[in-house]
């Protein structure tokens, strides 16, 4: 009996050889060169002859890990780091902060310490770690109340059938079904509703990648503009989105901020200056140690959409529908454990609320196109004392149409930003001190000031071109 299995751990080391095409040893020299992937397979197999060797556990635990394939490393960096193999406990204190265990990852950074407390070099490697290990703490404290409607799995390449948008929400396709000229990527055009503005991103690797707009003249698009470099800083930015009212843009970035990978960001034109406003990243669940991006809101449908690759196998991303909330809403919860759940998205159904019929809900996301209905009552629009407008149809001018719809926009945007104004002044009447928070109610009342003159230039206009079309 012995002998037979002996006979088969020797067939078995043989095939595995033969699979993978190294040693043991050649797969330790190729790890040590941090080329994980090439060692992995080598490791796998001789885990399967020597599953309770710590090292072995160690080596292929760390090239999942480096690998992306994070939660399949957990057990085995766990098992050696029960064994007290110090480069375990520095890698499993690094898996532990991307689940948002914080505490756990603390303890394996203090064994690691611990171990190499004489090893100056050694030590310095904890320092960019446990930062970063703060950075998601603050991160996650800031956890949004979001409710999750429902998330589908779909592969990279086809990430955008997954957006349903209505017409009113204008459309999203790849940068290279309107660009036939450039490389197949993975980066996102955006055009609006009227199809006369377009915001794509346009770059490479080794210049970096920035956000670009252009307009429709006459029967072509011309005029390409780069965004300015309060959306272009440095990293790249891609995946551009702009709400119905023509000034919220939403994107993702690279920059500093990030938490890691691609980061969503949101910002707002500025009028007063013709340009944008300091980018606002935004909170977790949203954001999270991996690629997060192409945020879009349907406001006709009030349904939104982003994309994220967190925890998911290579060429594959998770596609989350999600109700906008019309202002920040912080999650309250004192559960550490509860609150990761809601950081990381665990369950979506962590995320609901009674009374709400989310299964109409994932039913509207899923339908392809709403076209807006106008109603009897859209709106009052006095044009003089014998007319009055209802509806953008009661329009005889097309350009007051378009200058009349643009300011319904402007006051939607307005609403929300007062609403922000109102939420900050709330909080800084709890606390005075907050210079920050002063500075930023500032800017928002001079942001409220310029979009309400702008809001109502655009109704004179209107007003203006309809009675010129319907009297000359």
């Amino acid at each position: 009996m012995k002998q037979g299995r002996f006979l088969s751990v020797c067939i078995l080391m043989l095939f595995c050889l033969c699979t993978t095409g190294q040693t043991l040893d050649e797969a330790k020299i190729l790890y040590q060169e941090g080329l994980y992937a090439k060692a992995l397979p080598a490791f796998q197999a001789e885990y399967h002859i020597n599953p309770g060797n710590p090292s072995v556990n160690q080596w292929l635990g760390v090239s999942l890990f480096e690998t992306g394939r994070i939660l399949e490393a957990q057990k085995y960096l766990e098992f050696a780091s029960e064994r007290k193999i110090p480069e375990a406990h520095i890698c499993l204190g690094e898996l532990y902060t991307l689940l948002y265990r914080f505490e756990d990852a603390e303890k394996e950074f203090e064994k690691y310490q611990r171990v190499k407390r004489r090893d100056q070099a050694a030590l310095e490697k904890l320092v960019p770690k446990r930062a970063y290990a703060e950075k998601l703490r603050k991160a996650v404290s800031h956890t949004e109340d979001l409710q999750i409607i429902d998330s589908m799995v779909v592969s990279k390449p086809d990430f955008l059938t997954a957006y349903n948008l209505s017409t009113s929400s204008g459309s999203l396709k790849p940068v290279r079904a309107f660009f036939s000229d450039r490389a197949a990527t993975g980066e996102t055009l955006f055009m609006n509703e009227r199809k006369d503005k377009i915001y794509y991103s346009r770059g490479n690797a080794a210049a970096g990648i920035d956000l670009y707009t252009m307009e429709k003249l006459l029967d072509t698009f011309g005029n390409e503009k780069r965004l300015p470099e309060s959306v272009n800083r440095k990293g790249d930015q891609a995946y551009p989105f702009v709400l119905n009212d023509g000034i919220t843009l939403y994107f993702a970035s690279t920059d500093e901020p990030s938490l890691g990978g691609y980061d969503l960001f949101a910002t707002r034109y500025n009028f007063t200056n013709d340009s944008y406003l300091s980018p606002n990243q935004l909170n977790v669940p949203f954001n999270s140690p991996f690629n997060d991006y192409m945020l879009a809101i349907d406001e006709e449908k009030g349904i939104g959409w982003f994309a994220s690759d967190r925890f998911q196998p290579d060429g594959l991303v998770c596609i989350y529908t999600f109700i906008p909330n019309p202002q920040v809403q912080p999650l309250e919860i004192d559960d550490a454990h509860h609150l990761a759940r809601r950081a990381r998205i665990s369950s979506i159904a962590d995320t609901w609320k009674p009374d709400v019929d989310y299964r109409s809900l994932r039913s509207l996301a899923r339908q392809k196109s709403v076209s807006h209905q106008e109603t009897a009552g859209d709106f009052t629009f006095v044009i003089n004392d014998r007319i009055t407008c209802h509806t953008l149809s009661d329009f005889r001018s097309e350009r007051a149409r378009a200058l009349f719809s643009q300011a319904l926009g402007y006051e939607k945007q307005l609403q929300r930003l007062n609403g922000e104004l109102s939420q900050k002044r709330d909080r800084y009447a709890e606390n005075r001190t907050d210079s920050s928070l002063a500075a930023s109610i500032l800017q928002l009342e001079k942001e409220s000031e310029s979009l309400s003159r702008e809001t109502e230039t655009l109704r004179i206009q209107a007003r203006n071109e309809e009675i010129r079309t319907r009297f000359n």
